[in-house]
């Protein structure tokens, strides 16, 4: 079976037509339960979500922050596995029918085998990873077996990346390319910054995919000032944050619903 790439694409293109940025949800795996984590990717779409990132909970992570952090340890407590992460990616595309993508680190993937990671993704439905801490350079068998399984390969580029940096990047990539809005860790903040902007415009001078902006953004107007410069808007920490928050996980599906709906709505006043 093929992965879902043609969907990311198709649903990237169909919100740079209707003159908007998509809004592209993360959520971990097994968080706070893997039935609640799959029943929480079915709240944020149903509030307007476009695109999926199902996290792949990692014991050392170098991207994700305290509160990305306190998600993925409460899941690894509670014993999640790939295989959980693959029943959440296939429920979730099965119940939604948006693209849902894996965000993970390399060596949960190394460990497991790649030719047996990208089979089992393609045939939950995924269309495809991204890998934050995956040099290019070092990535081609990934990139072989995600092609042959119609994977997305979406890297990560930062405000630090020269030049000659973003176009071998963006040259490797596919699907769309993650621009980190600052240097730093994954959190809400008060501002994005004029270095995303600055980011977005550089990395657009090396290619055609759509570049989407994560890192700090919580809040509508926010999602508004990034989609007025990017394909994409990405939230992640607020959606965890507001089900951490929760005082019990039916008013966690709840929050994260209707800040789907705010974010949604923001996206599209750019």
């Amino acid at each position: 079976m093929s992965g879902n790439i043609e969907l990311l694409n198709t649903t990237l293109a169909a919100a740079k037509a209707a003159d908007r940025a998509a809004l592209i949800a993360y959520l971990p795996a097994g968080f706070p339960t893997v039935d609640g984590g799959i029943e929480a990717v079915k709240a944020v779409v149903a509030g307007g979500a476009d695109v999926v990132e199902v996290g792949l909970p990692h014991s050392d992570p170098v991207l994700d922050g305290p509160v990305i952090q306190t998600a993925d340890d409460i899941a690894l407590r509670g014993g999640v596995r790939i295989a959980d992460v693959m029943r959440t990616v296939r429920e979730a595309y099965e119940a939604t029918g948006v693209p849902i993508l894996v965000m993970t680190y390399w060596n949960p993937i190394d460990r497991y085998g790649v030719e047996r990671f990208t089979a089992e993704l393609a045939e939950a439905g995924g269309a495809g990873c991204i890998l934050p801490d995956l040099p290019v350079q070092e990535s081609a068998l990934w990139r072989e077996h995600a092609d042959k399984h119609g994977l997305a390969t979406v890297f990560v580029v930062a405000p630090s990346s020269q030049d000659a940096r973003l176009a071998t990047i963006t040259a490797a990539g596919s699907g769309f390319v993650y621009a980190a809005s600052l240097m730093g860790v994954t959190g809400t903040r008060a501002s994005v910054g004029a270095q995303a902007q600055e980011l977005v415009g550089r990395t657009r001078a090396t290619t055609d995919l759509p570049v989407c902006v994560g890192l700090g953004v919580s809040k509508a107007a926010q999602a508004a000032e990034v989609a007025g410069f990017a394909d994409g808007v990405i939230v992640g920490s607020a959606f965890v944050k507001a089900m951490l928050d929760a005082p019990d996980e039916a008013a966690g599906l709840a929050a994260v619903r209707s800040l789907a709906g705010e974010l949604a709505e923001g996206v599209r006043k750019r």
